[in-house]
């Protein structure tokens, strides 16, 4: 076995990524506050071709080294955008015809694996590090999803779930052959 080299793995350019098809998918962060769960969820954002992150509230954007850190350019290849709050980028999604869900625990919430994707627009609301999804904004959404989880905590970390979501949900787009 032997690790690709970069060209081996045929990615595309800033510039093709730009252009390229995007899953239909907004990120929406809701108050995080850390700078590398903020880069992350752009790298893994840039992987499985979002559309765009909203940066909301206290959220920091970029430039910023410490997103840098761990996004290594993706804020430069993903569409970003910022909201003095949450509950303003989900009106401006709501006006797009998005439909908005929450990434939570909730009384309502349906299990990740249990939930039927389709091509229309969505966009996913992930929570802040320590209050998760606030209740106003959980009011705004359209349903809420969660990652079925068996351990003794109670959640995982933005960018791990951010990571996970986004995975499943573009496994469900490739199914619908737009890649």
């Amino acid at each position: 076995m032997k690790q690709l080299s970069l060209d081996q793995l045929g990615r595309i350019d800033q510039e093709h990524y730009k252009r390229a098809e995007k899953m239909p998918l907004i990120v929406v962060l809701d108050n995080i506050r850390s700078l590398h769960n903020i880069g992350s969820v752009f790298r893994t954002a840039d992987a499985f071709r979002v559309s765009a992150v909203f940066l909301c509230g206290i959220s920091a954007c970029p430039p910023h080294r410490e997103i840098h850190k761990t996004a290594l350019g993706a804020t430069e290849s993903v569409d970003w955008r910022y909201f003095k709050t949450t509950e303003e980028a989900i009106r401006y999604l709501n006006s797009e015809e998005y439909t908005v869900f929450a990434v939570e625990q909730t009384d309502e919430s349906i299990p990740l694996n249990e939930m039927k994707l389709s091509n229309e627009k969505i966009a996913l609301v992930f929570g802040n590090e320590v209050e998760g999804v606030g209740d106003a904004v959980l009011c705004q959404c359209n349903g809420a999803i969660e990652i079925p989880q068996a351990g003794t905590k109670h959640s995982l970390n933005i960018s791990v779930c951010a990571g996970i979501v986004l995975w499943h949900y573009f496994t469900k787009w490739e199914q619908f052959g737009n890649l």
